[in-house]
């Protein structure tokens, strides 16, 4: 395959009429610009010029091959400007993957943003409820970056962005959920509780957390949904254990930290790095933090 030099020597010389002249103008010697034009010319198994007295004259070859070769140059610069415009934030697309309790609290004030300072990269957004199903992603090449609590294992890229506490939502009037202070979860035991299903990646956090403390909750709903469970638990069906990012903004209940207080990290996954936009992403990310809505932090301070 002729390669962008052979072609650029090739033009060059058409256009300039003259071998010394283009040899001139791409700085090269003359010796090498024949060189590219000869191993050109047996690629192509014909003659591109004819030698004359003064200068040189393209072949009907030569003629044909030229309309080609100025695409396949403006070609090439294309992909070098596209190249600059993505290195330059201004261009491309970038794949997302988010934990579905993230997106709303973490995630959607960023993404508004990073829309404003790079309106020329094209954001494609997807949610899971497991950081096991995120990370299959990522190896799929389905998504570029998740953004989501640890995965079970993980041998990509990985940057600790932030850690979420853990705390329990009740429906206003619950006479657990009325309690001052921290919720023990040793109180949690037989207690009517909203958990997770299937593979949702806090149904087994929380399945070892009451193991290890020996409590045995009464299961009264599953959901898939983070974002759910808060809204079951307001309607007075149970408590619901929750990332804080999952409580929304004016929650209609009493949401109580832990004792002893529970937390999970907060993660960027990445196949590698090298990637421009995945890592001013993450950047991005890290420094805009992960934000609880001010009336939730207040209410727990108070309790």
């Amino acid at each position: 395959m002729p390669t962008l030099r052979a072609l650029e020597c090739f033009v060059a010389t058409v256009e300039a009429g003259s071998i010394t002249r283009a040899a001139a103008q791409l700085h090269l010697s003359q010796p090498a610009l024949s060189h590219q034009i000869a191993m050109l010319e047996s690629e192509l198994g014909s003659p591109l010029f004819e030698r004359l007295p003064r200068g040189i004259r393209p072949t009907a070859a030569g003629r044909e091959a030229l309309r080609h070769a100025h695409g396949a140059l403006e070609a090439a610069d294309r992909v070098v400007q596209a190249g600059h415009a993505v290195a330059a934030l201004d261009a491309g697309q970038l794949r997302i993957g988010c934990a579905g309790s993230m997106t709303a609290g973490l995630l959607a004030p960023l993404l508004r943003a990073w829309r404003r300072r790079h309106p020329g990269v094209r954001l494609v957004l997807q949610e899971r409820s497991s950081a096991d199903a995120l990370a299959a992603m990522i190896t799929a090449d389905e998504i570029d970056v998740a953004i989501s609590p640890r995965p079970t294992r993980w041998d990509g890229a990985v940057e600790l962005l932030a850690s979420e506490e853990i705390v329990i939502a009740f429906c206003t009037g619950d006479p657990l959920g009325d309690q001052p202070g921290p919720i023990p979860i040793s109180a949690l035991h037989g207690y009517p509780l909203i958990q997770y299903a299937g593979p949702h990646g806090l149904a087994g956090w929380l399945d070892g957390l009451f193991a290890e403390h020996m409590v045995a909750p009464e299961v009264v709903i599953r959901t898939r949904q983070t974002t759910s469970a808060p809204a079951l638990a307001a309607a007075g069906l149970g408590a619901a254990v929750v990332p804080v990012s999952g409580v929304p903004a004016g929650f209609a209940g009493t949401v109580h930290r832990l004792d002893p207080p529970q937390s999970r990290d907060v993660v960027a996954l990445a196949a590698g790095r090298g990637d421009v936009l995945v890592e001013q992403f993450i950047r991005t990310v890290k420094a805009t933090g992960l934000r609880v809505p001010a009336a939730l932090v207040r209410q727990l301070e108070a309790v």
